[in-house]
């Protein structure tokens, strides 16, 4: 009787273990596969689009936005569909944007957007001066 208890309880961790090394591999598969999408030249040309919709001088010493830099940290699966990524403009980490970048009709895409304060207001400055 305790010898079945035993092995029971040995087949069912086994299960158990199994199961989770399985969960945990297809999160790292998923992860890696995401951190590639962001990184890629697709993921770039939105990213570079976006931003220059929020400043036409984007990514030149006249813009507000000189330069970004991805948040590697901030990658992560969004619960209503695609990736929400953080970009940094300018090295200053209270200035970002937060995007959410999903496929639309096979092809990549910026969906919702939230500006941070900081950035929103120096934005706003370029909006009166225009």
């Amino acid at each position: 009787m305790k010898k079945k208890l035993i092995i029971t309880l040995g087949i069912v961790v086994t299960i158990i273990l199994v199961l989770g090394v399985k969960f945990y591999m297809d999160e790292k598969k998923l992860d890696e596969e995401m951190i590639k999408v962001v990184y890629s030249d697709e993921a770039k040309e939105v990213f570079e689009e976006r931003l220059k919709n929020l400043d036409p001088k984007a990514l030149t010493k006249e813009g507000i936005i000189q330069a970004y830099a991805i948040d590697k940290e901030s990658i992560r699966r969004n619960p209503m569909g695609g990736i929400n990524v953080i970009l940094i403009v300018n090295e200053d980490s209270e200035m970002n944007i937060e995007y959410t970048l999903d496929k639309y009709n096979g092809k990549l895409d910026g969906g919702g957007a939230s500006i941070s304060g900081k950035l929103s207001k120096l934005l706003g400055r370029w909006e009166e001066n225009k």
